[in-house]
């Protein structure tokens, strides 16, 4: 009779499980634990603060402007969106400080929007280095999240002078804007990772997300003001309650408060610090673990 792997006539062959254990031998590309994730990617820190900055001079290296683009890009929306919803539908009439109140949302939304695209790309776009390279692949949509608040931190300067300009002077409430901010850095690093492993799987993803965008930023008070319409309007609660604890609404909000004397915590919805932090740790942890379970997954098939 035919003898069994690793044993005589008779006994139970092994299995290539069990011969590549007793060997040593690992599964290529396996999902590292939870806390070993972690350990994985704060050890690699510096490739994914350089690679968010390569990407940035990167962005606009093939243009004359440059990175002057991360600037007038927000700014040309602004000047389209104030004609369209200031002048011709008349939103301005019930906003005090409509400009600095419009700029100040397209920038905050901008900060999501770009990196809630980012994510998409995150990891189809860098398809090469997934497949050549062993590294944690939550690398990617972290460097792409950092990519656009590195932005956004550029872009802030151009907004104290907007806000300065139209008789916005610094104040301590300022401060304010360094919670919120932080806040919706790590909720829209979630969402980054959330869309990578979802557009990793569906490139399809990446052709529809421009329109969720569209749709979630008309309905996030980038140009007009969600608690007019709240006021003027007989809306049922569910939607009242979705256009006020919209994720994207409540940071343009606290930012708004933080920067905007007009804009008083009058026009935010209740418990709004709190609602902040839980969409941020919502979103910040569930991406995160959310990512990390496909791991082994990215840049196979």
């Amino acid at each position: 009779m035919p003898t069994g792997i690793g044993g005589p006539s008779g006994a139970r062959a092994e299995t290539p499980r069990e011969l590549a254990l007793r060997h040593g031998l690992t599964v290529s590309g396996e999902r590292p634990t939870l806390p070993g994730y972690v350990r994985q990617l704060w050890a690699r820190r510096h490739f994914i603060t350089a690679f968010a900055t390569a990407k940035t001079h990167a962005q606009y290296s093939q243009a004359k402007l440059g990175q002057l683009w991360q600037l007038v890009t927000p700014l040309l929306n602004a000047a389209v969106y104030y004609f369209i919803f200031g002048i011709l539908l008349g939103t301005s009439k019930d906003v005090p400080d409509f400009v600095p109140f419009l700029v100040t949302g397209v920038f905050i939304w901008t900060f999501t929007s770009n990196s809630v695209m980012a994510g998409t790309r995150a990891v189809t776009g860098n398809i090469g280095l997934v497949r050549a390279l062993h590294f944690p692949r939550a690398s990617l949509p972290i460097a792409l999240a950092m990519q656009q608040f590195q932005q956004l931190l550029f872009s802030m300067g151009v907004l104290t002078v907007i806000l300065v300009g139209f008789g916005q002077l610094p104040q301590a409430s300022w401060l304010l804007v360094l919670p919120a901010l932080a806040l919706q850095t790590v909720f829209n690093t979630g969402v980054a990772m959330m869309v990578a492993r979802i557009s990793a799987h569906t490139p399809d993803v990446a052709q529809l997300m421009p329109f969720v965008l569209r749709t979630w930023m008309y309905s996030s008070g980038v140009m007009w003001s969600i608690s007019t319409v709240l006021r003027g309007h007989d809306l049922p609660e569910w939607v009242m309650l979705g256009l006020q604890y919209n994720p994207a609404a409540v940071y343009i909000d606290l930012v708004r408060f933080a920067l905007i004397d007009s804009y008083t915590s009058a026009q935010l919805p209740p418990h709004v610090w709190a609602v902040a932090l839980g969409w941020a740790a919502l979103f910040g942890v569930g991406g995160f673990m959310y990512f990390w379970k496909a791991e082994e997954r990215y840049g196979r098939g």
